[in-house]
């Protein structure tokens, strides 16, 4: 136990971006592309970018509201990226990101192996925003994981700026999680992160078992 306690793991990281910084002059993708909404004919192909056997699970989430963007080179859907409101389950840690009024939370994106190092990652990111933002909103969050250096590197080339990173020890069966502000980060800053992966508690606590469940 001792041991669990005294070696956190960082899982992962929340980035963060408001919708009236300006935009990049720099994050321009390397190929001619399209950036726009999912349409509901391109369902299939979706799901075969995304490496799933039926399309169920994009239906399901669409019908809940949540939205996807996409770009496409020539005649391919190359790059994809989710976006949701209110609240998103963050399935690998057990997690549900709780958002206020005026916020939303990208997830779940991907590029197909082909387009890769093309910077359309960041395109997208930044046609997401700029798509949110004339829809009134006023700040994006975005998560990576800890070894996603690839990810990293476009959020940072769209704008967003690592704010707190997630904490996790494990103790008998039990997951700790806690937030930790990036330094320079403001605490009002930190505290919207907290507020938004914890819900205002200083940390919460998770049975491996429902971990698993989730």
């Amino acid at each position: 136990m001792r041991a669990a306690e005294s070696d956190p793991r960082q899982p992962g990281t929340l980035w963060v971006r408001n919708l009236d910084w300006p935009v990049p002059d720099d994050a321009a993708p390397r190929v001619p592309a399209t950036f726009r909404q999912l349409c509901l004919a391109e369902i299939e192909s979706l799901a075969q970018l995304m490496q799933l056997a039926d399309p169920t699970a994009i239906q399901q989430r669409l019908a809940a509201g949540k939205r996807c963007y996409v770009a496409q080179v020539g005649s391919a859907l190359a790059t994809y990226g989710w976006v949701s409101w209110n609240e998103e389950e963050i399935g690998e840690i057990g997690l549900c990101l709780h958002l206020m009024p005026g916020e939303a939370y990208i997830w779940d994106c991907a590029t197909a192996p082909a387009y890769r190092r093309m910077r359309l990652y960041t395109a997208l990111l930044i046609h997401i925003v700029e798509q949110l933002r004339l829809e009134g909103l006023c700040r994006v969050w975005i998560g990576a994981d800890a070894d996603n250096v690839a990810s990293q590197n476009g959020m940072a080339l769209a704008g967003f700026q690592p704010v707190a990173d997630l904490v996790v020890t494990r103790v008998i069966g039990l997951r700790r999680f806690w937030v930790r502000g990036r330094v320079g980060v403001p605490d009002y800053v930190v505290d919207d992160a907290r507020r938004a992966l914890l819900g205002d508690r200083d940390q919460a606590w998770l049975t491996a078992l429902d971990a698993v469940r989730r």
